[in-house]
């Protein structure tokens, strides 16, 4: 029988197909081009010979060894139809005896899918009709389940995909195995990683086999093993050459024949390895740090809101007197910390700075470095402050000890000046270089920062002043449960007005709950549903969306269509008990009596402190849930910025020079700059960009902290204890629940019952709604006063954060216990079949 679970093996065909039957479904008309040799082949005809057979002839055109053999191209596949004379031929040619046949679908080793496994190889098949029967076991395996689920997770069309097969001499392999050109658990690109056994490759690929596992840096390889130092010193000489030539990291398969000759049997991107730092011109290993944890975002970013962000990034830091790298690693937003990781003046304070938004896993990141040799501190002349730092710290400190005296007065500020901005009267110029002017202009926007960005600070300083003042009083989980139910915050605030948004909607219930999100966001835009107050809602906070502070991301106002997914949550809240305003309220009054009860305990203790630990506390209260109120003012200069841009791109749509309006997002001002007044066509790079955009978001983790070769410093770090039932994270809100855990990686179609568990990679304010229904939140990044902690807390939901692979560990179904307290996530009972 043909083995179809995807290992290469020997095997008999006889059973599968007989005789006469054979003959009669394999019709040998030969039409086309059916069958090339591999030396014939050009790479750039994929679509033709697959992706296996490209590679292969990129091979042999590089002049690399490579073993003689031929392909049946996609045309055949495509008519249903064997070539057999055509491979008859070919077999002959290649002198009959054992051969390899291996599938080689369009689909397959592409820069972002290698398909490893997915399809059929078969080793060692001998004569004509063992051949033909392998071939069409290869036809076949492009319609296998675990292909078809492949390309599904891959974004491959299934339609679009051929099926191509390659047949090759076997080698008589004395040893073979697979080279890394850069090691893929860590990503290091100045490492090679080798996985050798002896005879044939299979058990290696496979995993069958323990192999011998070897790490190449560039000294001398230890003696150990199946392979001798020479041959290591070979195959790493080999995939930098390849490296260097193909332009990519490589996935090669290798042998050694009995003769001691290598062979390459394959050689394709790897596709697991997160892109690397771009060059930098300073000396020695740099450190990044990636800024898309703090907003609670790990989708990338297209390229407009990437250079917005990166200007918005240096300002603020600027007007600190701070100087940050920023740059941009597969979409994301880096920094580079390593000034202040080698600075001694900093170095120390450096672990402390990043628990207030990058969280414990950026922590144990600089904690681990500060140890590491090659980041040791560096004497430097002492510097002076700049002038942007003179300026801004008596600014500080005036605003803050205003905000700390009268908080309310400072909340009445901030709030004034949003709606302020919400009322501000926009006008946009007609002409489209006028246009862009104004979004080129980043000091157009017109925020006055002093009125929010002191009362903000106050909240997040005095709220990080808690911990050590209450050391020795209370624990952690207490304290989160005195910044559970904080009022002031205008993302709560938002949340709790769609609730009520929802219950104006009960009448509608049947149809909310039935009618697909889409269409009723179509319906809601065409002005033919009924006024639910979704009309005033998206008045007031139309400007959000998840990953929000990205200018390409479509706002709520423009496509409303996750809000009525929130909405069709809300409507499934049946108990009184949880409804959100009735949980925050619970959160409210379980804050205030700790509170009371920790201003009592620090009394008894030192009635200095306990008076401090009282005006703090309340301070807290007052202030902290300020601290979403920065980033919803500067939504509203996103907003305008988005709205030009699109006005901008409909307009280079209607000459030709765009496909789509929101193509803008995906270039850079200076290019759109060259489009605008030189007419340059740029649909190509665009569509590149999107694609590449397209696969980044598939992409399921993002290193929180990068090194300059590319190395996840986060696989350096010792291993968390867990085990298969219980998951370490950090607690970030109080309390515990019990529920089934429903995972979710996208929050615009996401359908959470009352009381399961969101389990998510991260969340920004865009997710937020989510939390009225959820008993509890689990995330696989975060800090504690991040914004998806805060708003777990102010609803009273216990929350555990920074669970290592909490996604794919957990299973939507799976009744689990969150536990704020102890940080940890219990898996309690398996996904129900029922």
């Amino acid at each position: 029988m043909v083995d179809l679970a995807g290992h290469a093996s020997h095997f008999t065909l006889r059973s599968y197909c007989q005789g006469d039957t054979l003959q009669s479904y394999w019709k040998t008309e030969v039409v086309g081009m059916d069958v090339l040799e591999l030396a014939a082949i050009d790479p750039a005809q994929r679509d033709l010979v697959g992706g296996k057979a490209a590679g292969l002839a990129a091979l042999i055109h590089l002049g690399e060894r490579v073993p003689d053999g031929f392909c049946v191209t996609t045309a055949a596949h495509q008519r249903g139809e064997m070539p057999r004379d055509e491979v008859l031929a070919a077999y002959d040619r290649l002198g009959g005896g054992p051969v390899a046949v291996r599938s080689s679908a369009t689909a397959e080793d592409l820069p972002d899918a290698s398909f490893a496994g997915q399809q059929d190889t078969y080793l060692s098949v001998t004569g004509i009709e063992e051949l033909l029967k392998a071939i069409h076991a290869c036809w076949d395996s492009l319609h296998s389940y675990r292909a078809t689920a492949y390309r599904e997770a891959a974004g491959v069309a299934h339609e679009s995909a051929r099926m191509a097969v390659v047949v090759q001499r076997m080698v008589d392999a004395e040893v073979a195995g697979v080279l890394f050109t850069a090691n893929p658990l860590t990503g290091s690109r100045s490492q090679a990683v080798v996985n050798a056994a002896p005879g044939l490759g299979t058990a290696v690929v496979d995993g069958t086999t323990v192999a011998d596992h070897y790490v190449l840096d560039g000294t001398e390889p230890a003696e150990h093993g199946c392979l001798t130092p020479v041959r290591l010193t070979e195959l790493r000489e080999v995939g930098m050459r390849l490296h260097h030539r193909l332009g990519a990291e490589q996935d090669i398969e290798w042998a050694y024949d009995r003769d001691g000759t290598l062979w390459l049997l394959q050689s394709r991107p790897i596709t697991t390895l997160f892109p690397a730092p771009p060059p930098s011109t300073k000396p020695g290993p740099r450190l990044y740090v990636e800024f898309g944890h703090v907003q609670g975002m790990l989708q990338p970013t297209t390229p407009m809101g990437m250079s917005t962000l990166k200007s918005m990034l240096a300002g603020m830091l600027a007007s600190f007197g701070l100087t940050v790298e920023i740059v941009d690693i597969g979409g994301r937003l880096y920094g580079d910390l390593t000034d202040a990781l080698r600075d001694p003046s900093t170095r120390q304070r450096l672990v402390k700075l990043m628990a207030v938004d990058f969280g414990p896993r950026a922590q144990a990141v600089v904690a681990h470095l500060l140890n590491d040799p090659r980041f040791a501190p560096e004497k430097r002349a002492r510097r002076r402050p700049s002038a942007a730092a003179l300026t801004t710290a008596p600014k500080a400190v005036a605003g803050i000890l205003r905000a700390l005296a009268r908080p309310a007065a400072a909340r009445a500020r901030v709030f004034g000046e949003i709606e302020r901005l919400r009322e501000h009267p926009v006008a946009d110029p007609p002409a489209v270089a006028d246009l862009l002017d104004l979004v080129e202009d980043a000091t157009h926007a017109p925020t006055r920062l002093d009125r929010i960005t002191w009362p903000v600070v106050s909240g997040l300083l005095v709220s990080a002043a808690l911990p050590p003042l209450l050391k020795g009083i209370a624990s952690d989980d207490e304290i989160h449960t005195v910044l559970g139910g904080m009022p002031h915050n205008v993302t709560i605030e938002m949340d709790l007005a769609l609730w009520q948004v929802a219950q104006r909607a009960t009448p509608y219930r049947e149809i909310l709950l039935h009618t697909p999100p889409d269409n009723l966001a179509a319906a809601h835009l065409a002005g033919e549903l009924p006024d639910i107050g979704l009309s005033t809602f998206l008045d007031s906070y139309g400007h959000r969306s998840a990953a929000e502070v990205d200018v390409g991301v479509p706002r709520w106002s423009e496509d409303p269509t996750p809000v009525f997914t929130m909405l069709a949550n809300y409507l499934r809240v049946t108990d009184p008990e949880q409804a959100p305003d009735r949980r925050f309220q619970h959160a409210v009054a379980r804050a205030e009596a700790m509170l009371a009860q920790l201003t009592q305990r620090a009394r008894r203790k030192q009635p200095v402190r306990g008076r401090l630990t009282g005006f703090l506390l309340r301070r807290s209260r007052e202030l902290t849930g300020l601290r979403e109120a920065g980033k919803f003012a500067g939504l509203y200069a996103l907003r305008d910025r988005r709205r030009r841009l699109l006005l901008i791109g409909a307009e280079l749509e209607a000459d030709g020079h765009l496909e789509h309006a929101d193509d803008v997002m995906f270039l850079t001002l200076p290019e759109l700059r060259t489009a605008v007044q030189h007419g340059h066509d740029l649909r190509e790079v665009i569509t590149g960009r999107r694609s590449a955009y397209t696969r980044e978001l598939r992409r399921r983790t993002v290193p929180v902290a990068l090194l300059s070769d590319g190395t996840d410093v986060e696989t350096l770090l010792p291993a968390r204890a867990s085990d298969r039932h219980t998951l370490t994270g950090t607690g970030a809100a109080s309390g515990r629940a019990t529920g089934r855990a429903r995972v979710v990686r996208n929050p615009a179609n996401a359908s959470i019952e009352p009381g399961e568990i969101l389990v998510a990679p991260t969340t920004d304010p865009g997710w937020t709604p989510l939390f009225l229904t959820a008993g509890g939140l689990v995330t696989e990044t975060g800090a504690v006063m991040a914004h998806g902690p805060t708003v777990a807390r102010e609803y009273g939901i216990p929350a555990v954060i920074c669970v290592p692979g909490a996604t794919e560990r957990i299973r939507t179904g799976q009744l689990i216990t969150v536990d704020g307290a102890t940080g940890t996530v219990t898996i309690d009972q398996p996904v129900t079949t029922d």
